[in-house]
């Protein structure tokens, strides 16, 4: 596909300093096209560098054309991790039925990307490490906007003015609670928390996923390569959102433990290895769903602005995709009309897109006996159906051309 627009802004863009808070998937995606665009890109990161490991996660639809014009798609596909089998067991560890991964996710198969989320990281930063400044070990304390800019405090103590500020600091963006107020403002809880961490593979799984369930739990078991080690997955339904767990990992272990200390199948082991594991993510299933995701000259992009949760299976999709509009918007445009473009061009996308948390996914972890039964027998019908087709959500947004500055 060819870039045919007009950068009309671009002596304007080229005196555009800006920051982007969060160096995980949407800011340096976003600090790849800015940078493109003409702009002088420093991007913030509380960590102390880019965050490798991870759960793998899914490129799918339109984000396969940003990662292709970013020139990164030939090294996403050597990564890509092709995952050939999805079996589910009952409460007693038998099998229920093994099915095609694609025909749960409604992905399209020999084209979706499956990932590493390290690997997506690293090859993002890769792209744009020598062009972009990045302060690592840091983050935004205050933002004060004027007319003329945004003065930023840094928790480091440094102090800078900016010309526009991006969060792209995920699902508890700071960025997003400096500019609009708490996160509970915003956060649709979907009913669900999970713990994901790594443990051995002593359970001689290749390329596949294993999940058991009983009614308001599941636990699965994810090889993603001929490798020693295994991703572990503990959902389970809970009937608030865990803020006061969420910096606490004492207080999310024992809450996991105590959900699942009658579980049967691996989860006596899961359990032991959670005990030890030393990158334990934990937190609940919910979305951000904000009225704007822009005020003066502050925007947020990926999950700080329309987190989708790990059901939709659309999260990192949706922040390479919201990137790319976010810069396409800003590319011929003063910020004012940038971002309103950006919401008016994205917002249909993101809106389809989150809705796929209740268009069955969510379904895959059943609350009540009844509706696992019902799950059960909907996935012993996809053994005799041709291969899904892609779902329309994944594709519903064809990408502005816009052409970037060499």
């Amino acid at each position: 596909m060819t870039h045919t627009g007009l950068l009309k802004g671009r002596h304007a863009t080229l005196r555009r300093k800006v920051l982007i808070s969060g160096a995980g998937i949407a800011g340096p995606a976003l600090a790849y096209w800015l940078n493109r665009c003409g702009c002088a890109v420093t991007v913030v990161e509380k960590a102390g560098a880019p965050r490798g490991g991870g759960y793998p996660v899914d490129v799918r639809g339109t984000a396969l054309e940003v990662v292709r014009r970013m020139g990164i798609l030939p090294r996403l596909r050597d990564a890509h991790i092709d995952t050939r089998r999805l079996t589910f067991l009952d409460g007693d560890g038998r099998e229920v039925v093994s099915v095609d991964p694609h025909a749960v996710t409604g992905g399209a198969a020999g084209r979706d990307l499956e990932v590493p989320r390290g690997d997506l990281a690293d090859a993002l930063h890769a792209a744009v490490r020598y062009d972009v400044e990045f302060l690592f070990d840091d983050s935004i304390d205050t933002l004060d906007q004027s007319d003329h800019g945004v003065d930023v405090a840094f928790r480091g103590g440094g102090r800078r003015t900016f010309d526009l500020v991006f969060g792209a600091d995920g699902l508890h963006s700071r960025t997003r609670e400096l500019l609009f107020g708490p996160e509970e403002r915003f956060h649709h809880y979907l009913g669900y928390c999970f713990a994901v961490f790594t443990m051995r593979n002593t359970f001689g799984l290749s390329h596949e996923t294993v999940m058991w369930n009983d009614p308001g739990r599941a636990a699965a078991l994810y090889a993603v390569r001929d490798d020693d080690e295994v991703h572990a997955l503990l959902n389970f339904a809970h009937p608030r959102p865990p803020f006061d767990a969420l910096r606490n990992p004492r207080a999310q272990r024992a809450l996991v433990t105590e959900v699942f200390a009658d579980a049967g199948w691996e989860v006596p082991g899961m359990l032991a290895a959670l005990r030890d594991a030393d990158d334990l993510f934990f937190d609940g299933v919910g979305q951000i769903r904000m009225p704007r995701w822009s005020s003066g000259r502050v925007a947020l992009v990926g999950d700080a602005a329309y987190a989708p949760s790990f059901l939709t299976g659309q999260g990192s999709s949706l922040a390479l995709v919201g990137a790319y509009m976010l810069a396409a918007a800003l590319a011929d445009r003063d910020h004012t009309t940038g971002f309103a473009a950006y919401e008016r061009h994205t917002r249909d996308f993101v809106t389809l897109n989150q809705e796929r948390a209740g268009d069955g996914d969510a379904s895959l972890f059943p609350t009540t006996a009844r509706a696992l039964e019902r799950r059960n027998d909907m996935l012993r019908g996809l053994e005799t159906m041709p291969p899904a087709k892609e779902r329309p959500a994944h594709s519903a947004l064809t990408l502005p051309d816009f052409t970037p500055m060499t």
